[in-house]
């Protein structure tokens, strides 16, 4: 009985929506473990903006050390939380998909960026605007990028497994 109980109380907890081929609503699907829907849903990838194989243009931004890291720490500190709050924003906006540091942090590559924007000219301007790339201590290198649409809804996903905010 307590196993069940565990089942029932893990399926809540994992209920996703994902639109419904025939009338486009919201549908909820609960899976546990490796069971999820796996038929194509074309409401839901056009939702996404894949094309037929499920793929969608990017621009993926490599951040490296820049040539100004003499901050203090109080500076380095307000530069990153200023750098954290510039990505949040891109994150409400759907602008990014995906971003992250590198935990080798002895390597000149500091973290990534995953922009759904084709064009690499619009994310450096918006990049630009990024308060720790503005003071020296990170610069980028934008590329185009193709992969899965399903990226599209890392958001969503990481909204629901963290407890907290960045």
């Amino acid at each position: 009985m307590k196993y069940a109980f565990l089942v029932l109380a893990t399926a809540g907890l994992l209920s996703c929506d994902f639109a419904t081929r025939e009338t486009g609503e919201a549908q909820s699907f609960k899976f546990i473990g490796n069971s999820y829907p796996t038929e194509f849903d074309s409401l839901y990838a056009n939702r996404l903006g894949a094309d037929d194989y499920g793929m969608h243009k990017y621009v993926l931004v490599l951040l490296r050390k820049g040539p100004h890291r003499d901050q203090d720490s109080i500076e380095a500190a307000r530069l990153q939380r200023a750098h954290l709050d510039n990505m949040n924003k891109w994150a409400e906006d759907s602008l990014l998909v995906v971003a992250g540091p590198t935990y080798n942090h002895d390597s000149d590559l500091q973290g990534l960026y995953v922009f759904a924007l084709e064009n690499v000219e619009e994310v450096k301007a918006l990049a630009a605007d990024d308060p720790a790339i503005q003071a020296g201590r990170l610069v980028m290198e934008s590329y185009p990028w193709y992969s899965s649409a399903a990226l599209m809804d890392v958001n969503r996903i990481h909204n629901i497994i963290s407890k907290n905010k960045i």
